[in-house]
């Protein structure tokens, strides 16, 4: 018998997950220079990271033989968002944070809900701790709330909701999101994934933290990968019920988060003229995407993060095709959309890059 044979069955049976394609991995495979690559795959700020988020890690770097303290960082998030220390968790990334609630609730025995096309690491945090995975037909590509709620049985101990969603970049109005949460079960715990929430327009968000002391089995996660610019670092936090917020801390690890990664975050959420410029930047490469979609007749759908997923036919042939010309896009057919292709909003001259290219791929 191999050693495969006595790992967990539930662990076998997991696709590992697969980023995007890296430049130097492209440059590699193609001879084409790495500065003539562009990377359009991974959803990160083409802005790259805050100048006083830089700063202050080059300056975190002369006490990087201490073990972090993440009492500053805490403090900040609890005090931007209205909560109390003890009801902030930080990870390594949000992912960190959602595989810890799944190491909390789930096991085998215990399932969770979630929507078809949804993030894959929702599957990959309740299959390896052995518990089962309810996904829920897609509406328009999205969370069907209505669907969700009908799928939660005896067993179920969480609900991943992303919003906006990875990959597809739908949205489900707030409004919506409460009213879903006024009918869950209060022994399930609803985990609203906003990664992707600071590039929503003013109008549409909603402070979420604040609805916490109604819904104790909310928790809410975001990160600082996205439009903060340090998705390198790793770094992202839960909001939650101090009871949960306790639970979680059991089975984080020590030290998760390292002195860099701390230092960064600080110094990036208090940068409110770099987020201003990335919410921007961010609109007006979106408009310039969609306009090319459209010039080329191509069916999207509406964009409400950093990301816009468009429908190709053969997406796997389209996204080789790009890789050739040096344009890396994001092929989702893993989630199921295998005529779709997912494409980062870059800078200007990113944009029109990967228009051209897109032209040429058709």
């Amino acid at each position: 018998m191999s050693l495969a044979d006595q790992a967990l069955p539930y662990v076998r049976a997991i696709s590992p997950y697969q980023p995007g394609k890296p430049i130097t991995e492209l440059a590699r495979e193609t001879g084409i220079p790495v500065d003539k690559i562009v990377k359009l795959a991974s959803n990160e700020n083409p802005l790259g990271m805050s100048p006083k988020a830089k700063k202050a890690v080059e300056a975190a770097i002369s006490g990087i033989e201490r073990y972090p303290d993440q009492f500053d960082l805490i403090a900040k998030v609890a005090a931007r968002c209205g909560l109390a220390q003890n009801q902030v968790v930080l990870g390594n990334g949000s992912n960190d944070v959602l595989d810890l609630i799944a190491r909390v609730f789930l096991a085998p025995g215990r399932s969770a809900v979630f929507a078809q096309h949804a993030f894959a690491v929702y599957p990959l945090a309740t299959l390896s701790i052995g518990g089962e995975l309810i996904a829920t037909p897609a509406k328009n590509y999205g969370h069907d709330l209505d669907a969700m709620r009908a799928a939660i049985r005896p067993d179920t101990r969480i609900v991943w909701i992303a919003n906006p969603n990875n990959p597809t970049g739908n949205f489900v109005p707030y409004p919506e999101v409460r009213a879903f949460l006024e009918a869950v079960p209060k022994d399930v715990v609803v985990v609203l994934d906003e990664a992707y929430n600071e590039y929503l327009p003013p109008a549409d968000r909603v402070d979420a933290a604040g609805w916490i002391k109604d819904f104790p089995n909310l928790v809410v996660c975001r990160t600082l990968s996205k439009i903060y610019g340090l998705a390198g670092l790793r770094i992202g936090y839960a909001l939650a019920s101090a009871e949960v917020a306790d639970l979680m801390n059991r089975v984080r690890q020590p030290f998760n988060v390292n002195n860099l990664a701390l230092a960064g975050a600080l110094a990036a959420l208090d940068d409110d003229e770099f987020l201003q410029a990335s919410y921007e930047l961010n609109q007006r490469g979106m408009a310039q995407i969609v306009g090319g979609l459209e010039r080329h007749g191509l069916e999207y759908i509406k964009p409400h993060g950093n990301f816009v997923t468009f429908k190709v036919g053969d997406g796997a042939g389209v996204n080789q095709k790009l890789l050739k010309q040096g344009v890396i896009v994001r092929p989702i057919g893993g989630y199921g959309l295998p005529e779709w292709l997912r494409v980062t909003i870059g800078t200007e001259p990113e944009n029109a890059r990967f228009l051209e290219a897109l032209e040429q791929a058709l």
